[in-house]
This record gives structure tokens, C-alpha cells and sequence, in this order.
């Protein structure tokens, strides 16, 4: 791909509607052999660039999930503890101690690899994924600073491990906290909101091509006045995905022909008791009526 259009022609190509400022932002990181720092909203697409990249440049996706008390261990490598135990049991039963047990089972044999350091293991540049990287420790996004900078892992009893080849770095935020200024100075940022009602239509139709225009119109219209009511959880694309698979399901056409079943698919765009009890099905059918 030589431009960040290509780029953006290849994505749609399997689905995924890319804005120019995404498109270029992605490819300007490509180029560049940068991490790319995407932030928005729950469900507007972000962790779904980082599986349509490793689609197109057909090779792994490779995914850290980020949490609190996330640490080294779990993220980048750990000992088989189970294996180096039975290992050292059956060698002091065969007499065997000192410096040959130790090396043996603090070798490549006993290592568990995770997701940082097996990412930096491959013969084909993978995509690294590390999804909500806002919710991990301030302590662990400063240990990930050194990674993504050298590329290369300590292992105190193996030595320095180099990357073999250099993955494509997606990290994901969705404001849970601020992120340090010397993270974002690595990355090239790109921020993702809710698609307009074209691109939106876009998506849908290339995700369900059997929705016949008039429906996509209806369930677009409906889900973007949605979000505009106070909910707790906003709906995202996945959720307008399963949206319209559900309403096709359920054969109907007309999103106002039936305000029961309406009211019932809601269940997949609605996830929480509060959110269902705000939206009740004369709110409901008074959405559909202005959704087309």
C-alpha cells in the first residue's frame, strides 16, 4: 500500500469504513514504524482496526487486554512453575542438583510466553493489540513506555531478548484515566467518534447486504437518535450490527410496523435494567417514526 488511500480502499474492501483522518493516521504509523494511539467512545470500531489491519496484511493478531493490577508476569513472560517444580523433583530423585537443574529449568523449555514478548518473537511482523491500555496501572503504562521504545525484553536469567521483527502497535483508550504525556509523545493519535449517517449506512450495508434500504435507513436513523437519549451504556457499531441481524431475524421491514417486537430487539442495543426502563416502547415507536 503506498498511500494512506489504498490503505483506506483495502479496509473497506472487508468491511471496515475507515475516516480519512483514520486512514491517514494509521498509515503515517505504518510508515513510520510508530504505535498508533486510538481514543473514543465503548463500541465506535477501535479495537476492530487492529483485527481489519491484521486481515489485510495477513498476519496474527496478537491481543493484551489491559486491566487493574496488570503486571509484567502477565503481560510480557512468566516461569512454568508446575513444570520447573516436577522438573527439579525428578532430578533430586536422580541425585542430580546444583547448577546443571537450574539451567535447565530457567530455559526457553520453561518459558511461557505472553503477549508482549511473543510479539516481538515472529518471523511476520504481527499486529500488537493492547486493548484499554487506560485501564492498567500508571506503573505498568511506564514499563510498556520501555518496550515499545527498545522493542526488546529483559529476562534476568536469559539475558536480552531483541525483537526479531517489529509488530504493528495499536493501543486503545476509552478515557477511563489520563495517559501519560510521554506515551502519547511515542504514538501517532487518532480519535474515533460515533460514524455520520452515511458512513454509518456504509457499514450496515457492507456488513448485511441482504438489509434492504429502506430498513437500513429505519435502523440507522434509530440508533443514532438513540445515542442521543441520557443512557448509561450508548449503543456502539457492534450493537447496531446485531441490531439489524435481529429485526432481519425476526422478519420485519418496517421498523414501525410492529412496536412489540421493536420494543423486545431492543435487548440488543439496551444492556442495563435502567437503560430498558428509559426507553419503553411508546419512546420506542416514537424514535422509529423519525428514524427514516
Amino acid at each position: 500500500m503506498t498511500s494512506w488511500t489504498d490503505l483506506q480502499s483495502s479496509l473497506e474492501g472487508i468491511g471496515y469504513i475507515a475516516s480519512d483522518d483514520l486512514a491517514t493516521a494509521l498509515h503515517i504509523a505504518i510508515t513510520l514504524g510508530r504505535p498508533l494511539l486510538l481514543e473514543g467512545a465503548a463500541g465506535v470500531g477501535k479495537t476492530e482496526v487492529a483485527r481489519a489491519l491484521a486481515t489485510i496484511k495477513d498476519t496474527q493478531l496478537i491481543r493484551l487486554q489491559c486491566y487493574e493490577g496488570l503486571d509484567a508476569s502477565q503481560a510480557i513472560y512468566e516461569w512454568n512453575y508446575q513444570r520447573q517444580l516436577l522438573s527439579i523433583r525428578a532430578a533430586s530423585e536422580a541425585g542430580e542438583t546444583g547448577a546443571a537443574v537450574e539451567e535447565r529449568i530457567f530455559s526457553e523449555d520453561y518459558l511461557m510466553e505472553r503477549p508482549l514478548l511473543k510479539s516481538i518473537r515472529q518471523e511476520i511482523p504481527p499486529v500488537l493489540l493492547i486493548d484499554e491500555i487506560d485501564r492498567a496501572d500508571e506503573e505498568f503504562e511506564a514499563y510498556l513506555l520501555e518496550v515499545l521504545s527498545e522493542f526488546q525484553i529483559t529476562i534476568p536469567e536469559l539475558g536480552t531478548i531483541t525483537a526479531t521483527t517489529r509488530p504493528l502497535v495499536i493501543l486503545t483508550a476509552n478515557g477511563t484515566r489520563d495517559l501519560s504525556d510521554a506515551l502519547r509523545r511515542r504514538c501517532i493519535y487518532a480519535h474515533i467518534d460515533y460514524p455520520d449517517r452515511q458512513t454509518e449506512l456504509a457499514i450496515l450495508a457492507s456488513r448485511c447486504p441482504d438489509i434492504e434500504s429502506h430498513l437500513g435507513q429505519q435502523i440507522v436513523g434509530f440508533v443514532q437518535k438513540l445515542r442521543h437519549e441520557e443512557l448509561e451504556k450508548v449503543p456502539g457499531m457492534a450493537e447496531m450490527l446485531d441490531f439489524a441481524a435481529a429485526l432481519a431475524g425476526l422478519g420485519i421491514k418496517d421498523l414501525t410496523s410492529d412496536p412489540a417486537v421493536l420494543q423486545a430487539a431492543l435487548a440488543t442495543l439496551l444492556k442495563t435494567q435502567a437503560d430498558r426502563a428509559k426507553v419503553p416502547i411508546e419512546v420506542a415507536a416514537r424514535l422509529a417514526g423519525k428514524a427514516a
